[in-house]
Order: structure tokens, then sequence, then C-alpha cells
């Protein structure tokens, strides 16, 4: 269908916003941490998973960092989706706030680290490699 005079484009005003179950769910989760079964996955780094098992095939997780934590220089064999949920992260390609959602290619190699801290819903689609 094309835009035109008699039928025009909707904007953002005019666009009902209604966020996705599993946004809305997690956005709340990040709102309150302290509700979240927490297991340590790397020092200063937390991990709940959603779903699946990141040893094999796609997963799901929200990660919490301490400020100054990190995850060292890994490689990924699949997409890995991260949107971040509060605080901000940083990796090889710059500095990623709170809203900002990353899409890493497979082969995409990098280490993230966070100064401040951060909560971060994490999708990947294949096993991440540690080097």
């Amino acid at each position: 269908m094309a835009w035109s005079d008699s039928n025009p484009a909707p904007t953002r005003e005019s666009v009902p916003v209604q966020l996705p179950f599993i946004v809305a769910n997690v956005a709340a989760v990040a709102a309150r941490p302290e509700s979240v079964p927490w297991r340590r996955f790397r020092e200063g780094v937390e991990i709940h998973r959603l779903y699946g098992d990141v040893s094999e095939g796609a997963s799901a997780a929200l990660l919490r960092y301490a400020p100054g934590a990190s995850v060292p220089q890994h490689v990924h064999r699949g997409h890995e989706h991260i949107l971040v949920l509060s605080g901000s992260q940083s990796d090889e390609r710059g500095l990623h706030r709170a809203g900002t959602l990353v899409v890493n290619t497979p082969g995409t190699r990098h280490s993230v680290a966070s100064a401040e801290g951060c909560i971060v819903l994490a999708i990947w689609e294949q096993p991440v490699v540690f080097i």
C-alpha cells in the first residue's frame, strides 16, 4: 500500500504503542532486579536463564553486570541480540546505553565491559566460544 494525501503514513502519535508481553515482562524485571533468582556466570556477572542452554543451540538470558565487571574476548557462532535494559555496557564498537539494541552477526569477536553496571537481555542463536 502506498502512502498518499488521502492515505497518510501513520505518525508516532497515531500508532498505539504497546510493548509485547515478553519485553514488558523483561522491563519490569529490570526495574526490580532483586526479584530475579540470579546465578553466578563470571566474576562480577550474574545470569538468569530464560530458555535454552548457553552450551547448545539457541538460548536467552538476563545478565547483570556489577560496576567494573567484564566478559572476556569471545566469538559468536550465530547472531547475538543484546537489549540494554539499564545502565550501560561497552565493547570494541562503542558504548551502549539503556534502550540500545545491539546485534552481533556470526563471526563477531569482542569483549564486553560495564563501568557503571548494567542489566541486559541477551538472545543467542548459537553458543558463544570464549577465546
